[in-house]
């Protein structure tokens, strides 16, 4: 059968407890229409939930939800069974009624300093370690602003992580418009590259691993200079939100068997 994700816009006090219920009428009416709830999310800081469903077609999983409980999705979309098992690895069902909804999807972005060689022998250690200083401030007070975690410095950028999809998708914006702003007059102005995915990333001695991290890096590569990529299930799962997205189209990233479909996220004004 198809796959299907769905996106819920929650209500203000919406608990995991409450999606945890939802969830369990959700498997208890299932069968009837042939379908299988397979698992879900809970993004507290967007106030959105995403279900995971095998179904015939996206009326039946929609008519689950509608009888169940009444809270219909805003968005449903197919998805690859193959590219999720990519992004997430082995998809853990919960128990139904199980009073959590945490899991470890996750928003991880990569940043860039463009020409950062050409930039120190240009002007030397000392200038550049400013520039790079520059960068990393500005990086931080973002992942500051939309909640995000630094993971690691890469040595001319910066690795995050975000319980948010949204969190993560502006503050790629705030990043990029903080170092327009603060490098319009210099010499040498500051560019980045910002590159975002979401998955399940295997977590080891406080840093992040997997294939989402390292499609969030060949993402980040594969960006030109001053600009954010994005993979789809980015700009899917932040539909409905303040965001403007231009299609990139299929591209192939080194390392994985198949093209991704990417979109770059509009910054600028106007």
């Amino acid at each position: 059968m198809p796959l299907y994700m769905d996106r819920h816009d929650l209500a203000a006090g919406v608990t995991p407890e409450d999606l945890a219920a939802a969830h369990l009428a959700d498997v208890k009416i299932q069968d009837k229409y042939g379908v299988k709830y397979i698992t879900y999310w809970f993004d507290a800081d967007a106030q959105s939930a995403f279900c995971l469903v095998d179904a015939p077609n996206k009326e039946a999983a929609e008519t689950v939800h509608r009888e169940s409980h009444g809270l219909t999705a805003s968005h449903v979309i197919e998805v690859d069974v193959r590219r999720v098992t990519d992004f997430l690895g082995t998809i853990a069902e919960p128990h139904p009624g199980e009073p959590t909804a945490n899991s470890g999807l996750r928003a991880i972005l990569f940043t860039d300093l463009v020409e950062s060689t050409s930039m120190t022998q240009q002007l030397g250690d000392d200038k550049a370690m400013e520039i790079l200083r520059a960068h990393n401030l500005i990086v931080r007070e973002g992942l500051h602003k939309a909640g995000g975690r630094e993971i690691k410095h890469t040595g001319d950028g910066i690795m995050a992580c975000f319980n948010s999809v949204v969190g993560a998708a502006q503050c790629a914006v705030h990043i990029q418009q903080r170092l327009e702003d603060s490098s319009s007059e210099a010499l040498f102005p500051t560019r980045v590259r910002v590159g975002i995915t979401a998955g399940e990333p295997v977590t080891e001695d406080q840093d992040l691993f997997g294939a989402t991290v390292q499609l969030a890096a060949r993402i980040c590569g594969a960006c030109d200079p001053g600009d954010i990529l994005a993979s789809n299930v980015i700009r899917e799962l932040s539909l409905g939100k303040d965001l403007a997205w231009k299609e990139r189209g299929p591209t192939a990233l080194k390392g994985f068997d198949e093209p991704f479909h990417l979109y770059e996220l509009l910054w600028r004004a106007g």
